[in-house]
């Protein structure tokens, strides 16, 4: 796929409802940019490999949500051999989709979305939740619902645990709240993803890689002001003023908060006030 049918392709999805979305499909879709010239039939016919494993092993389990989760856990991480990167946690290829898939091992959100895939496509009550820095999974089954760690074998994961698991990522002093069960959504999933990549690229200092990032999550999430905004900012960084004050403009008109449009406001003054 060439640089421009990979844009189109991107700049598509801008418009889709959220529930049109191919998680997974986005994420490979993503995960190219990185691998050119490699094909991604295989890697679809991967996922449908893995559907159709869960679904055999889910009918030879007992009833219950737990049938669920066991026959996502049996199929995902003992079958198939998927795992969370403990050794190289940071390393590119564990946001990367089809790396994922070639290594068995990545970041919690990429084995999340080939939990999602597997749970959706046949037809589950599934989904991502907006858990800080750990991404988890919501499986829900009438009354039933557990939520479920894809980085540590798809382990069922208790309140005390997640108090545990929040605390170690943002301070002692930290405590759940609704706002870590809220459900994510795809388009979100997909930026979060990206997210990975970007904050990674930065800590090496490759800001002119991470602004690409950045400006191929806008083009699937063209409404979010916080990627113009931090695409201004890479930009001025890097000096392509004309490209920082495109981006301060478009975030200062999805900002509806009075002080951050304030705040942009004052960035784009500054970044005329370079130009001239």
């Amino acid at each position: 796929m060439s640089d421009s049918e990979f844009q189109v392709a991107l700049r598509g999805i801008a418009g889709d409802e959220d529930a049109q979305i191919d998680l997974a499909g986005v994420a490979l879709l993503l995960a190219s940019r990185e691998c050119p010239g490699v094909s991604p039939t295989r890697y679809h016919e991967h996922l449908d490999e893995l559907t159709a494993a869960v679904a055999r092993t889910f009918e030879d389990l007992p009833d219950g949500v737990s049938r669920k989760r066991d026959a996502l856990a049996t199929v995902i991480h003992d079958s198939f051999g998927y795992s969370g990167d403990q050794q190289s946690y940071d390393d590119l290829q564990n946001a990367n989709l089809m790396q994922v898939i070639d290594r068995r091992k990545g970041l919690p959100i990429a084995l999340g979305i080939l939990h999602i895939h597997c749970g959706r496509a046949l037809g589950w009550n599934i989904c991502g939740l907006n858990f800080p820095g750990h991404f988890l999974i919501r499986l829900d089954d009438g009354t039933e619902r557990i939520i479920l760690d894809p980085f540590n074998g798809g382990a069922e994961r208790t309140v005390a645990e997640l108090r545990e698991l929040l605390k170690a990522t943002h301070g002692a002093d930290a405590e759940l709240s609704p706002d870590h069960y809220a459900i994510a959504s795809n388009r979100n999933i997909l930026i979060r993803l990206q997210n990975n990549r970007k904050i990674r690229l930065l800590k090496s200092n490759k800001v002119a890689e991470a602004l690409i990032v950045l400006e191929d999550m806008l083009l699937f999430a063209p409404d979010e002001a916080s990627l113009w905004h931090e695409a201004g900012v890479l930009g001025a960084h890097l000096g392509n003023l004309r490209a920082a004050l495109i981006a301060f403009d478009h975030c200062h008109e999805l900002t509806r908060d009075p002080a951050e449009r304030t705040r942009v406001a004052r960035l784009i003054s500054e970044v005329r006030g370079r130009l001239n």
